[in-house]
């Protein structure tokens, strides 16, 4: 493979821009000093180069590999081995990777850096919480086991990536997705439906499992080797294991979502909150992860501290709209009403927080209420186990 610039006209288009290779590596498209780079790949081009060459033609100039910009690939990064893999197996070819990873009150990012400083990898790191929680409530695709709705989140993910894509001047996007590896979210169609869904259907690849599904636009330009990807599928993570053994990457987590819409306790309490409001917001859904949760009756919602390390959580998100109640003189839990309640929410949530203190529970005793600049004193018994059970989410 040799390689020219020759020199054209100013203000040629950028459809004209053919694609480089730089030692049998695929480049981006790219200018140099107004000059455009040619690859010569078959001879009637190596001919006509020797030719220019040998006639002096003007334009001629010797490259030096730091004039290049590589192709480049944009991935979604969780900080699995599977993603690992992905991201691995193209820098094999000299292609230039950038994670993505995205944060939301569900998931967030720090497997995702340990991964990318591992593979020296730039990432970026993104909080789609607003667009996530839009999405939640009504995902084209339904939920998974619990209240994950995979298909449509892979989606999103994309299709953010896909900006990064764009405003990167990035060639494609990946992920570490194994066809078969998850029966309802990385099925074919699955796949297919993501692709198509983020709005970049033709510049998705899968590296692990490129040869199970239909060539995608940069391997069709020769950006991407499609040869020299892979063919894994199912649920066996042997070959992975095998890859990472290869590669001599020893540390990584185990398969796991890492996602709190797959647990069943957090997901039966999102499940709950969206049958009493509207419109999720992000407050809404972190207090989820903090507290023992219940509903009244006039439909209320009172969150009380597990410990001292859920009370701090809580008073970190609390806001001047809601209750805080605090029993006295005993050690006690805080509780919550989150947007403030009645009277009578206040009264039975100060008893649940008496029943979860160290008062006695056969007399009344102080509570400490403040909402605001608002401060008052109730008092009240603790609620039997019995009415607590009935309201227990």
């Amino acid at each position: 493979m040799f390689l020219i610039a020759v020199k054209f006209p100013t203000g040629i288009s950028s459809s004209q821009k053919p694609i480089l290779t730089w030692h049998g590596k695929l480049l981006h498209k790219a200018w140099i000093s107004a000059r455009m780079i040619i690859t010569i790949q078959t001879l009637s081009e190596e001919r006509k180069a020797w030719d220019m060459i040998l006639s002096g033609e003007p334009g001629i100039k010797s490259m030096e590999e730091s004039d290049f910009i590589m192709v480049t690939g944009i991935g979604l990064i969780s900080g699995g081995l599977d993603s690992i893999l992905a991201a691995r197996v193209l820098q094999d070819q000299g292609i230039r990777v950038i994670g993505t990873s995205f944060v939301t009150p569900f998931f967030g990012a720090e497997k995702a850096e340990r991964a990318a400083a591992m593979l020296k990898m730039e990432l970026r790191v993104m909080d789609i919480t607003q667009a996530h929680l839009e999405m939640l409530q009504s995902p084209k695709y339904g939920y998974g086991k619990e209240m994950n709705p995979c298909i449509d989140c892979h989606a999103l993910m994309f299709h953010e990536a896909g900006k990064v894509m764009e405003s990167e001047g990035a060639d494609f996007l990946f992920s570490g997705e194994v066809l078969g590896e998850r029966p309802m979210s990385q099925n074919r169609q699955s796949l297919m439906n993501v692709a198509r869904d983020s709005g970049y259907k033709d510049y998705i690849i899968r590296p692990l499992s490129a040869l199970f599904l239909p060539e995608t636009l940069p391997e069709r330009e020769g950006k991407v080797d499609r040869k020299k990807l892979l063919n894994i599928e199912g649920r066996s993570r042997r070959r992975q294991m095998e890859l990472a053994s290869y590669y001599g990457i020893t540390e990584y987590p185990q398969p796991a979502s890492g996602c709190l819409l797959t647990e069943p306790g957090y997901a039966r309490r999102l499940k709950e909150l969206m049958q009493h409001t509207p419109i999720l917001e992000s407050r809404d859904v972190q207090l989820l992860g903090a507290g023992r949760h219940f509903r009244l009756d006039t439909g209320d919602k009172v969150i009380v501290g597990r410990d001292q390390n859920d009370n701090e959580k809580l008073l970190s998100m609390k806001d001047k709209t809601d209750v805080v109640l605090d029993v006295r003189d005993y050690p006690s839990p805080i509780a919550i009403i989150p947007h403030g309640a009645s009277k009578e929410s206040v009264a039975k949530a100060a008893a649940i927080c008496v029943r979860y203190s160290d008062a006695p529970r056969d007399k009344e005793v102080a509570v400490i209420y403040n909402r605001g600049e608002e401060k008052l004193t109730l008092s009240v018994k603790a609620l039997p186990n019995e009415e607590l059970d009935k309201i227990r989410i």
